[in-house]
């Protein structure tokens, strides 16, 4: 098809008066590419003149009749140019080199699969045992996966720029359909199963998707009613399932593909590709640079509408690049993964245990406790409801022993938990907020006095590890380290895992940033604190009403700056500008403080630290992960005449609770209607208030997606004197934490 211009003299019309028309053809795929044809008809009143570049012909025949009089009929069909946008390390075989070498650095994420596959080739990458059909696959299979998986995506139609929904849960196609959309230069709106039907129809309409991949014909059955009327699909594509189980008449003549198809697809065209000089020359090249937008994660506003995080190739990479200081991962390590996938935490963490040749194994909530068990990962991570439950399991199986065991087993915990504590003492890993450093007389004498007592501990600390912590850790099957996120571990739990020799490493970051911007290292496992910066990665401690740069050890805003923060919110510029400033720097929303730095003392080693202790902004997250507003409860219960004002909490906890102010002339007159108390009753009782308030919760907030579980009655109301009211009557709920503090943590008992 490819040949040098031809040019061919007309009349706008391209024909004239005719007689005799005898046919001849002139193929363009026939012609000397450098030489130029000119049809030129001087015996006539042409003289427009047209040229077209063969290199744009997909078909053209060219009709001259012989004879006194003649006639040119043109028909012909132009096709621009593809453009085949590349992953430029990935598809390096593919792309024109133009006699200059490419380089081996990663431009886009899907680049690491042709690091990883030249490394570690035929080491497994992943086992999927719970899908239909159960999957082993190795590095250079997974390679190839993706390659067939990129190229049928671009023969079903998806073109670089565009965005894509993929709406799936955890499992190995949902890693190959992620890596294959971004291949192509388009970008990926990840979404899970869990998410309501409206939430999900909001995030493919706002980030304009035009097609959809998802997990399996039930999952696409539940969102069909309302998105095949209002949303706009090229073309489905199912992961897993077949195509028959679609419900009838849904798809609405929508295009739909099986993953295999998606892979046979990318197979056999590309074998085209690479049997036919002719067809790649029909593509116009381009590759991915690092700024371009790779992903929209939708997380929860404060509107209660989601935002589309926009994350750039340049983000991602920069977690994969340098999430290796957290902790030594070498090839042959095994990884259990069981977030959601499309959580930025999981998905930053798999990119970059696949670069380091570890095996990972996809497990499930219902058979995580066997799946430990079996696979005995070195790596898990997760959010710190797993450990909590974990750590349950444990205490319960303990108190459940014999009693002359019951007492050895805690006696030994408790002599692991002092001696524990004793060596973050004389090893320099106690935080503190102060700034003034210990005189270095007070230093050496709580070095010794720690190291003494250790010392004589340290026996009987080997003893319990030898006969009861080797069968624990052996019970759970955790090998080497894990990792929890997305809130934070309760101190006593954190405490009971170090004293029996399993570390768990806590980290911070947010979807905005890729996500981790610190985490804890083996070396500085600084309990009570979210770890020091990744590289590149700069904190600051803000004033929350000023903005002024607090001290060291002052608790503030936390800002951060660096590589992995986003390019922005997906068409929210207001968004955008309220969370980014023009210098770069983020506000997280989040309440903290960096410890300062000592060069002596029991605080010596944890300078520069994040300590994270809340958040400014009014989500909340639970210990399952889980974001909640707490402002659509709040005000279903303020409905109530018997509450007067209240504040959800539950920040880190399984489930939320809330502290309540009763309206208690309210809740008397109530009483006695419902004879609760005598007609000339002049008080409650806290135990027949707090019942009350459980029913009136029950009744107004039933409709809300999250309940209140336990509920702490208090009796002075929030004012603007004691400091718990802003100026414009807004309820301070940090202050409010902090002031009842001691009782909520009797209340989650």
């Amino acid at each position: 098809m490819l040949g040098a211009p031809i040019k061919i003299s007309s009349s706008p019309s391209c024909c004239s008066s005719s007689e005799n028309r005898k046919a001849i053809m002139l193929s363009p795929v026939c012609l000397d590419k450098s030489r130029s044809f000119q049809f030129l008809f001087s015996g006539s009143k042409l003289r427009c003149s047209k040229t077209l570049d063969t290199k744009q012909l997909s078909s053209a025949k060219f009709k001259v009749s012989r004879g006194s009089k003649f006639r040119v009929f043109c028909d012909s069909k132009t096709q621009e140019l593809q453009i085949r946008r590349c992953s430029p390390l990935l598809e390096k075989a593919s792309l024109p080199s133009n006699g200059a070498p490419l380089s081996d650095e990663w431009k886009a994420v899907p680049d690491i699969w042709r690091s990883s596959a030249e490394k570690y080739g035929d080491r497994v990458a992943l086992v999927d045992p719970y899908h239909d059909p159960p999957s082993t696959l190795t590095y250079n299979q997974l390679e190839q996966e993706i390659l067939d998986f990129t190229e049928g995506l671009r023969v079903i139609g998806v073109k670089p720029e565009e965005k894509y929904a993929l709406f799936a849960d955890n499992s190995c196609r949902w890693l190959v359909a992620d890596q294959g959309i971004m291949a192509t230069g388009a970008i990926n709106v990840v979404r899970g199963s869990r998410s309501a039907v409206e939430e999900l129809l909001h995030i493919y309409n706002h980030s304009e998707s035009v097609g959809l991949v998802i997990d399996n014909p039930e999952f696409f059955n539940r969102l069909a009613g309302k998105f095949c009327s209002n949303a706009r699909m090229r073309f489905i594509v199912l992961l897993w399932g077949e195509k028959s189980r679609l419900a009838n008449n849904e798809t609405l003549g929508v295009p739909v593909f099986s993953y295999k198809e998606i892979v046979k697809l990318g197979r056999e065209y590309r074998a085209a590709l690479i049997d036919s000089l002719d067809a790649r020359k029909g593509y116009r090249y381009e590759v991915i640079g690092s700024d371009d937008i790779a992903t929209l994660v939708y997380t929860s506003g404060t509107t209660g509408n989601p935002k589309g995080v926009m994350l750039s190739h340049k983000n991602l990479l920069h977690q994969i690049e340098n999430l290796g200081v957290l902790g030594p991962a070498k090839a042959g390590d095994r990884f259990l993964s069981m977030l959601p996938t499309w959580h930025t935490y999981e998905r930053a963490c798999e990119y970059f245990i696949f670069t380091r040749g570890i095996e990972q194994v996809y497990t499930t909530v219902r058979t995580l406790k066997d799946d430990l068990r079996n696979y005995k990962p070195d790596y898990m991570i997760s959010v710190p409801l797993v450990y909590e439950t974990l750590y349950s399991g444990i205490q319960k199986q303990i108190s459940s022993s014999p009693n002359a065991i019951k007492l050895i087993v805690f006696s030994f915990i408790r002599i692991s938990l002092a001696y524990t504590e004793l060596k973050r003492i004389y090893e320099g890993l106690c935080l503190t907020r102060n700034p003034e450093e210990p005189s270095h007389i007070v230093s050496m004498f709580d070095y010794l006095w720690s190291k003494t007592i250790a010392t004589i501990l340290w026996p009987l600390h080997v003893l319990a590890t030898k006969f009861v912590y080797k069968k624990i850790s052996s019970a759970i099957g955790l090998q080497k380290t894990a990792k929890s996120g997305g809130g934070s571990l309760p101190t006593h739990i954190e405490k009971f895992y170090e004293a029996i020799g399993l570390e768990v490493q806590n980290g911070y970051g947010l979807t905005e940033t890729s996500p981790c911007i610190a985490g804890r290292r083996p070396y500085y496992n600084v309990l009570g604190s979210v770890g020091h910066p990744i590289p590149l990665t700069e904190f600051k401690v803000v004033d929350s009403e000023t903005g002024e740069i607090l001290p060291l050890g002052s608790k503030g805003i936390i800002k951060v700056r660096g590589p992995p923060v986003m390019k922005g919110y997906y068409k929210n510029p207001l968004a955008t500008r309220q969370a980014l400033d023009e210098d770069g720097w983020l506000n997280t929303g989040d309440i903290g403080w960096i410890a300062p730095h000592h060069s002596v003392g029991r605080s010596r080693r944890c300078g520069g630290v994040i300590v994270f202790e809340g958040r400014a902004k009014d989500t909340i997250v639970l210990s399952s992960g889980e974001n909640i507003e707490p402002l659509e409860i709040e005000e279903a219960a303020l409905r109530s005449p018997l509450i007067q004002q209240i504040v959800v909490i539950g920040q880190d906890q399984r489930r939320l609770g809330a502290i309540i102010v009763p309206n208690k002339d309210e809740a008397l007159l109530a009483a006695k209607e419902a004879s609760i108390v005598d007609a000339d009753a002049v008080d409650l009782s806290k135990d027949k208030i707090t019942s009350m308030l459980y029913e009136e919760l029950r009744k107004w907030t039933s409709e809300c997606s999250f309940q209140i579980g336990p509920i702490l009655v208090v009796d002075e109301p929030f004012t603007i004197e004691s400091g718990l009211l802003t100026p414009t009557m807004k309820i301070r709920r940090d202050r409010v934490v902090a002031q009842y503090k001691e009782e909520i943590a009797n209340l989650y008992k």
